[in-house]
């Protein structure tokens, strides 16, 4: 997993320690000092720690004026122990909230296995964005992760779409392409 690091080639245009509504603003980052583990797997010092034990992030790209990031996700998103959309919610997407970010595309191919507990965060956090008809959407959760999401129903706050490949696009053109199926979806 230290090998394992989040997506580079949008560093051109955005990057989260240089940006001041970011809750990563003036972090400074080692490329030898590797500190950070999910369950004594040693991780690329480049993920963001937003306080849980088994949940990194990278925004990737956080654009205010159009109202959207994207954040990268790696390692197990467990809320039954970890709680982990509390600590993503109040650490992370509360704060690019209260910026403006009301669309959200999380990727989540890196991201192992999911434990579900209470749906509560999740509709607040789809009640907030819906309110200025936002959208919250997972790309490539893996088909094991999704087992639990569905069955609890948490794709009716957060929508699933899977096999995107994401990274052929830049930033603007992935956020106009999901946004621009939405719009037909809810048409």
């Amino acid at each position: 997993m230290q090998d394992l690091e989040p997506y580079y080639k949008w560093r051109d245009y955005y990057t989260s320690e240089t940006d001041p509504k970011s809750p990563f603003f003036g972090k400074v980052y080692s490329e030898f000092e590797y500190s950070d583990t999910i369950y004594n797997f040693i991780i690329h010092p480049q993920w963001d720690n937003i306080g849980s034990r088994t949940l990194f992030i990278k925004i990737l790209y956080a654009d205010y004026k159009k109202h959207y990031a994207i954040i990268e996700l790696i390692g197990e998103w467990n809320d039954a122990i970890e709680n982990d959309i509390m600590t993503l919610r109040r650490n992370i997407t509360d704060v690019l909230f209260d910026h403006g970010i009301y669309y959200f595309i999380l990727i989540a191919e890196n991201v192992l296995n999911f434990h579900s507990s209470e749906r509560d965060y999740y509709e607040e956090w789809y009640d907030n964005v819906a309110d200025e008809e936002g959208w919250i959407i997972c790309l490539n959760l893996p088909e094991s992760s999704q087992y639990d999401f569905k069955k609890k129903k948490l794709n009716y706050y957060i929508e699933l779409k899977e096999v995107i490949d994401w990274r052929k696009y830049k930033p603007e053109h992935l956020f106009k392409l999901l946004n621009d199926e939405q719009k037909k979806r809810l048409r």
